[in-house]
């Protein structure tokens, strides 16, 4: 088989290219991972890409001219091969397949693996957390529907964790009839599995039977002259049929099914999806796909199916399809595998089946478009507010990178900081850094803090380090002048020039540096050595003397400008990402500290602990028995822990 001389960089890897089962990963110059595919002969595949003969679409010819690296990882099947193809492409997301977005979470309901199951609100489900429903139009649609539940069913409304010992005695909602009270040991726990069972079955959509039960509880509750406790029934029943009114009746067959289309033109590609559980609709949601411009409708569903299931909550027993995909019988024994159940893959070509995926073509349609337009508006808005900041603050070209910095820190203790930013005016999360601060860790000096954090940052960027390889147009500062003050330090020690501004919150005005002309250190601008030692760096100082001073101007926009309004955002965001990773720090350190008290307590055993039982609190609340029934734990270790925490 002949290669192409266009890559005589692959042509040894292609020679030892294994004839098996297993996928292959291709990656660029920079080692850079461009495309992960799979194969039931990993050298027939691979090798057709390369031969002089292959006629490729624009995208892989590109493609395969980028290719400089060739690795491949041997499995025993097809079917392992496919489970493996999809871990690589979340992990990796290679340019050159196509990708499910997963920019956004989307809300879920989970019931818990507990004795006394919690029904929560959940934004990326777990298997040892429990069950997850969904996914759901919107956060307002779960909190909608887990009011109706707690108000329906006696669950646990204060979402906290319960043996079913008594450790309190019962709260109000115990006296409304909203919950069995296992805080208080009252609650029955095959009674509370019941009520579990319901709400599942009301999940799934079938809640027509939970009706049924509910009404024949009114008329025996009246036959009684039990009116107050018949008319409780009634505001249930009608509660719940005013949920179901809102659910399209999409099949006389009572079904579950997901109905997948798909939209495709030179905008990009959307895939609509609509749950329909017992016959009726009861969600739907939109998938925009990256990298699918030049790929086939088959091409694109085949790969959004692979990866949307590979962690879905949730299988139905049939999946409608609007085209053919060629690798539909090994996805379906996947499904199969998964579901622990029957799955089938259909692609209807009439009646009932293909009104559905009709449907679902034509809400993908209206999503795809209403995507561009925001799309559009948002970089018009993006363009806007760039030209504004530019002018602004006097900048050398528009800010299309925008990092913003944070402190957070309670009193000097767990200080960290944070790093967000922006491109063309648009979050770039994968882009997102945390700090610890190192060096004053009990000092509340939060000007040491933030040079501290920028010196860091700086300096990496001018060793080039690939996580910080990218330059900023600018700069900007969540604070005052003392704040900005201390980031110019540590960019003038740096030996950079990049535009810095502060955002001071009380009038939102920005601060923006001017050098004062004729004041210069003796010393010409130098960066510091880059010699470490791993935990101590001489290079760094703050009590040196600032290398250059400056005067500040002051620059007021209007509040609804797009300018000021990108700044704020991102100093928000950086707020709020500087005070999560500070709590979860704060926690760590209290959490951590607790349990690596007791005798016997690694980090494996802590782990454990906290993932079966939730938090200390949890683990207070548990029996020995319970302790000792964690993996790798001893009835001897449990006594221990129980004793400790009792007593702390």
């Amino acid at each position: 088989m002949p290669i192409s001389t266009t890559n005589e960089h692959v042509a040894d890897a292609l020679k030892k290219v294994p004839d098996s089962p297993g996928c292959y990963i291709y990656r660029d110059e920079q080692d850079v991972v461009l495309y992960v595919g799979k194969a039931v002969s990993l050298k027939s595949r691979v090798r057709s890409y390369f031969q002089k003969s292959a006629r490729h679409g624009p995208r892989i010819a590109r493609l395969v001219s980028k290719v400089r690296q060739i690795e491949w990882i041997v499995v025993d099947s097809e079917l392992e091969a496919l489970v493996l193809e999809c871990t690589l492409i979340k992990e990796h997301r290679p340019p050159y397949n196509v990708r499910l977005r997963d920019d956004k979470s989307y809300p879920y309901i989970a019931i818990t693996k507990e004795k006394f199951p919690r029904v929560l609100f959940v934004r990326r489900p777990r298997p040892e957390l429990g069950k997850a429903y969904g996914p759901y139009s919107s956060a307002w649609a779960v909190r909608e529907t887990l009011g109706l539940l707690h108000q329906v069913f006696p669950l646990i409304p204060c979402g906290k964790s319960w043996s079913g010992r008594r450790e309190q005695r019962p709260c109000l909602y115990y006296h409304l009839k909203q919950c069995l009270a296992p805080c208080a040991g009252i609650a029955d726990a095959k009674e509370y599995a019941e009520v579990v069972k319901q709400v599942e079955r009301f999940l799934q959509g079938k809640a027509d039977a939970i009706l049924d039960d509910l009404r024949r509880q009114m008329e025996r509750a009246a036959e009684r002259l039990e009116f107050e406790e018949a008319a409780a029934m009634r505001d249930k029943i009608q509660s719940i049929e005013r949920v179901l009114e809102k659910q399209k009746v999409l099949s006389t067959d009572e079904s579950d099914r997901d109905v997948i289309a798909v939209v495709k033109d030179e905008r990009g590609s959307a895939i609509q999806m609509l749950y329909v559980r017992g016959g009726k609709l009861i969600g739907q949601h939109q998938f925009f796909l990256d990298g699918a411009a030049e790929a086939a409708p088959a091409v694109a569903v085949q790969e959004f199916v692979k990866q949307y299931y590979s962690t879905a909550s949730e299988i139905p027993r049939e999946i409608l399809l609007p085209v053919e995909i060629e690798e539909r019988n090994i996805v379906q024994t996947w499904l199969r595998g998964r579901r622990g159940a029957a799955v089938t893959i259909e692609v209807p070509g009439g009646g009932e089946k293909l009104r559905l995926v009709e449907m679902a073509a034509t809400n993908a349609e209206q999503a795809l478009k209403t995507f561009q337009l925001e799309l559009e508006q948002q970089e018009q808005w993006g363009d806007s507010a760039m030209a504004e900041l530019q002018e602004a603050l006097d900048l050398p070209g528009p800010p299309r990178r925008v990092e913003g910095y944070d402190i957070s820190n309670l009193q000097g203790t767990a200080p960290v900081g944070s790093m967000v930013v922006t491109e063309d005016a648009a979050p770039a999360k994968a882009e997102y850094r945390r700090f610890k601060i190192r060096y004053h860790p009990e000092d509340p000096n939060d000007f040491a803090m933030m040079h501290e954090v920028l010196t860091r940052r700086l300096r990496a960027l001018r060793e080039g380090d690939e996580k910080f390889a990218k330059a900023p147009d600018l700069i900007m500062i969540d604070g005052g002048r003392g704040q900005l003050m201390a980031a110019l330090k540590a960019r003038d020690e740096q030996g950079l020039d990049i535009p810095m501004v502060g955002l001071a919150k009380k009038q939102e005005l920005l601060i923006v540096p001017v050098p004062v002309v004729g004041f210069e250190d003796e010393k010409p601008v130098q960066p510091p050595s880059a010699e470490a030692d791993g935990t101590k760096d001489p290079g760094y100082s703050y009590e040196s003397p600032a290398l250059r001073r400056y005067a500040y101007r002051t620059v007021e926009l209007p509040l609804n400008s797009p300018g000021l309004l990108l700044l704020r955002r991102l100093r928000d965001e950086a707020h709020r990402f500087a005070l999560t990773f500070h709590r979860k720090v704060r926690d760590k350190r209290a959490v951590g500290s607790t349990l690596e008290e007791v005798p016997g307590i690694g980090p494996r055993r802590k782990r454990l602990l906290l993932r079966t039982f939730g938090s200390v609190e949890g683990i207070r609340r548990a029996s020995i028995e319970e302790i000792a029934a964690v993996p790798t734990m001893t009835t001897a270790v449990a006594a221990l822990v129980k004793t400790h925490l009792d007593e702390s």
